[in-house]
């Protein structure tokens, strides 16, 4: 299954990817994400927790940064959800493109799924993505105008 998608963001691509490159921050970017464990500069585990249509997801997550560069970014994703038999593989890729004040972001996440989860079908699980991706755009636009504003969060 294939989840993408394109949104900008009203500031300088640099101050983007430095937002999203540091792991801390980017955790607060997505909802559901907690308990981040640095293993080394490119890899890291996490609990990630979702509830998608009537069901609650929980799981383990390592993540293998595979491309950080001020324009593209690249990962591999593997979680086990804990409770349940089955399995999420993904791999992401993202393109920051500087278009005049703003930055163009685009997304592109290729994901398996299997067991419980991958029997949901493809319909809930997109509609699941775009909700996170609302949620992630909002904070990533407030926390780059915090950053260029000079507030903390």
């Amino acid at each position: 299954m294939n989840v993408s998608g394109e949104f900008s963001v009203k500031a300088p691509r640099q101050a983007v990817f430095d937002t999203i490159r540091d792991p801390k921050t980017f955790i607060s970017l997505v909802d559901g994400v907690q308990d981040l464990k640095e293993i080394d500069p490119t890899h890291y585990e996490a609990v990630f927790e979702t509830k998608i249509a009537y069901l609650k997801f929980r799981f383990n997550v390592t993540v293998e940064v595979t491309k950080m560069e001020v324009g593209e970014i690249g990962a591999k994703i593997e979680g086990k959800p804990m409770g349940m038999v089955g399995r999420l593989t993904a791999t992401s890729s993202t393109t920051l493109t500087e278009n005049g004040d703003e930055t163009h972001i685009a997304y592109s996440v290729d994901a398996a799924l299997a067991g419980k989860l991958g029997s949901m079908g493809q319909p809930v699980l997109r509609s699941k993505a775009k909700e996170m991706e609302k949620v992630f755009v909002a904070r990533l636009r407030e926390r780059v105008s915090q950053a260029e504003t000079g507030q903390s969060s």
